[in-house]
């Protein structure tokens, strides 16, 4: 048994790195247009779409940060497979009806359903936590996030190209239908040895079995400022991309183009990253990533072109690759098996409180002020995050010195 376990997680892997490139290729398909899609439903003013857009987005993952802990309880109990298998089905069905909004209260409380029922690659992270063995985390998480982020770099261009042609519904239909290749891909690929721990007391908080809560804690919070940060622009993206086009050309297209340049650069760079986090530590490439971030996001305020907006944003892409699966690796290497799904719900949740702010304070900025300024806010999240990862890591070290003496 012990021989075929190795050969098992790399089945799982790629099975799951399937899953994890078409949620990601479906997601990106359809996010990107949200606010143009929302426009066609009705005569609303700039401030109007903004707000509507900036609630589209966020009510998804508002229901999502409520239910993730309950979800993430009952995966400890029978397995990360059944929860993949609820995420990936949830999001097909709840996708493709996306499409069918008649108007933009139902495609607000369709996508608040759809929260409810997501978390396909946050299960699929816990589930490898569990397997993977801890001198090749860093290297598996990093694999693992390319597959979200090749999704992401071919799903906007793809939706562009489709909502170009055939309108803005159809990238939800597709969306639907990637989702239902996840449902059977992890169906019939992903095998999960399961054995629940019945002499653990499930009431108890899962941080009693972390040996570096404070660190465990501030990956998570630091989880939620990155999603926070990143998904800030997405409510107006497409929008600042129309207004430095003037409304002419295909700006759908072009927007989706934009949208998938940070992968360009996260799927070459993730793997490495995480690689030379496993040899030189996940700290120094997290606080390093936090930095650059800061700096490739703060010029976007003076941006005057599309094409000046895309070199940052190809530039973000490797900012991306050393923040997220840098804190995955972290929390692997510090939550034992028994309560990995329970500690990566709770990352699933704060990072769903986050993209439920990072929209919200973007709308509000925006129509308060202008798109440009969403990018100087974005600075202050990566600003805050880097005091929270740092004044974590310096708790830690002094606790490690007092606890030598």
């Amino acid at each position: 048994m012990n021989a075929s376990k190795p050969v098992q997680w790399k089945r799982n892997l790629w099975a799951l790195w399937l899953g994890n490139f078409v949620t990601g290729a479906g997601s990106s398909m359809s996010l990107p247009f949200l606010p143009l899609f929302i426009s066609e439903m009705g005569n609303y003013s700039k401030a109007e779409l903004s707000i509507l857009s900036g609630v589209a987005f966020a009510v998804t993952f508002l229901s999502q940060a409520i239910v993730s802990p309950l979800w993430g309880k009952l995966a400890d109990r029978t397995g990360r497979k059944p929860m993949l298998m609820r995420a990936a089905v949830g999001m097909t069905i709840t996708a493709t009806l996306t499409g069918l909004s008649p108007n933009v209260w139902i495609l607000i409380a369709l996508r608040l359903i759809q929260g409810a029922f997501s978390g396909y690659i946050n299960n699929a992270y816990a589930l490898m936590a569990s397997e993977v063995p801890m001198n090749q985390s860093g290297r598996v998480m990093g694999t693992l996030t390319t597959g979200n982020v090749g999704g992401q770099l071919i799903g906007p261009i793809i939706g562009g190209f489709l909502a170009g042609i055939l309108g803005y519904r159809i990238p939800f239909y597709c969306f639907g239908g990637l989702m239902l290749i996840a449902s059977l891909s992890t169906l019939f690929f992903v095998k999960e040895n399961f054995h629940p721990t019945t002499s653990q007391d499930k009431s108890e908080s899962p941080f009693v079995h972390i040996k570096n809560p404070s660190i465990v804690w501030a990956m998570i919070i630091s989880s939620m400022l990155i999603q926070a940060a990143t998904t800030s622009i997405n409510p107006i993206l497409s929008l600042f991309i129309k207004e430095l086009m003037h409304g002419s050309g295909n700006v759908a297209f072009v927007s989706g183009v934009i949208a998938a340049l940070p992968g360009i650069a996260t799927i070459f760079a993730a793997p490495q990253l995480g690689a030379l986090g496993d040899k030189i530590g996940p700290q120094k490439v997290l606080i390093v990533g936090l930095i650059f971030c800061g700096v490739v996001f703060f010029p976007m305020f003076f941006v005057t072109t599309v094409i000046q907006l895309g070199i940052l944003r190809f530039l973000v892409g490797i900012s991306d690759a050393a923040l997220l699966p840098v804190t995955q690796t972290v929390m692997t290497l510090n939550t034992p098996s028994e309560v990995v799904s329970r500690i990566f719900s709770y990352n699933q949740s704060f990072q769903a409180i986050g993209s439920v702010i990072g929209p919200l304070l973007a709308s509000a900025v925006a129509s308060a002020l202008d798109y440009r300024y969403v990018f100087l806010m974005t600075v202050l999240l990566v600003l805050i995050n880097l005091v929270v990862v740092t004044r974590a890591y310096r708790k830690d070290r002094r606790t490690t010195q007092s606890m030598a003496k």
